[in-house]
């Protein structure tokens, strides 16, 4: 299982190497949400989102012989990047397995960190499958996006960091994919504060924690066609979802349209620039936030990595 002295004992693996991200706040924010809202910005974490706290905090751990023979994941770009930066800072190769559509501007980072990157076709292939078949063939060692206690308590030190600078929350909202940024979050959240509140939030074409939840047992969806590309699991993970049975109290569903609407928010009042799954979590307060004066709610920004040409397209105005 995962406890809070693990998302401790990783957070003092990553200091002075990822980010303390800031805490942001907005008055406008508040109205919409009618509560007290903290913001923590993980668009600002090293390769631009949260996932780069498990993977440092999971390949820091290895072995001088495993990181000599390198590392395999498989991600649709942040977890990609995480990894390849992760292990080209403790001296590993990265071979990292992506999807044919993945953002070009997450492919060209994750190359940039050094990685040889695999493609495959998210609608046909089995991503998995390719990289453990890679990880037999070359003797790599997996670095899964989210099915590693690990991973879940790197994930976790950035509600370890939020609670640390705010105090004490009533409500914390986080973006679910496949659950580890969740996980870990309530983890931390629910060991320092029993009482606080869960939700997760996901896009409302990939709601397969939603379901499971409410079925009590892991359910697998069809492949998720959202803008939210970084939370397009087809099913819960297997260890996240037994942690996320137990802690998670909800989950909000927002709809593309919503998520937009949420970067434009963000770079119009926070003058910060948001991918679409790092705004779903925005989305969610600031169109069914708890409308209950001095609540305290958190909200993690998962991440900030979209392109320009990307940007223009999805905010543009609509005729």
């Amino acid at each position: 299982m995962l406890s809070l002295d693990d998302v401790r004992d990783a957070a003092t693996r990553l200091e002075g190497v990822a980010h303390r991200t800031p805490v942001l706040t907005s008055t406008t924010l508040d109205d919409l949400a009618g509560a007290r809202v903290f913001l923590k910005a993980e668009n600002f974490q090293r390769v631009g989102a949260f996932k780069f706290r498990g993977a440092y905090n999971v390949i820091s751990r290895l072995s001088a012989a495993e990181l000599e023979r390198g590392v395999v994941a498989w991600s649709s770009g942040n977890h990609a990047q995480a990894v390849a930066l992760a292990a080209r800072m403790l001296g590993a190769p990265a071979t990292i397995v992506m999807p044919s559509d993945a953002p070009e501007s997450k492919v060209a980072a994750t190359r940039g960190y050094g990685a040889e990157v695999s493609f495959y076709d998210r609608y046909t292939g089995d991503r998995e499958a390719l990289g453990r078949t890679l990880a037999e063939e070359r003797g790599l060692t997996i670095i899964p996006p989210y099915e590693h206690y690990g991973i879940m308590a790197g994930q976790g030190t950035a509600a370890l960091e939020l609670l640390d600078e705010v105090g004490e929350l009533d409500e914390l909202r986080v973006p679910v994919g496949g659950g580890g940024l969740i996980a870990g979050s309530a983890t931390a959240a629910k060991g320092l504060y029993p009482d606080i509140r869960m939700l997760g939030v996901e896009p409302e074409a990939g709601n397969d924690t939603q379901l499971s939840l409410a079925a009590g047992e892991r359910v697998q969806i069809e492949v998720p066609r959202t803008i939210a590309d970084g939370q397009g699991s087809e099913i819960p993970g297997e260890l996240t979802f037994g942690i996320n049975r137990r802690l998670v109290d909800g989950i909000d569903l927002v709809t593309d349209d919503e998520i937009v609407q949420a970067m434009a928010f963000a770079f119009d009042r926070l003058k910060i620039t948001l991918e679409p799954s790092g705004a779903t979590a925005l989305a969610s307060t600031m169109f069914r936030g708890p409308q209950k004066p001095g609540r305290r709610v958190g909200v993690i920004l998962s991440g900030g990595n979209v392109g320009l040409a990307r940007f223009r397209e999805l905010t543009a105005p609509r005729d």
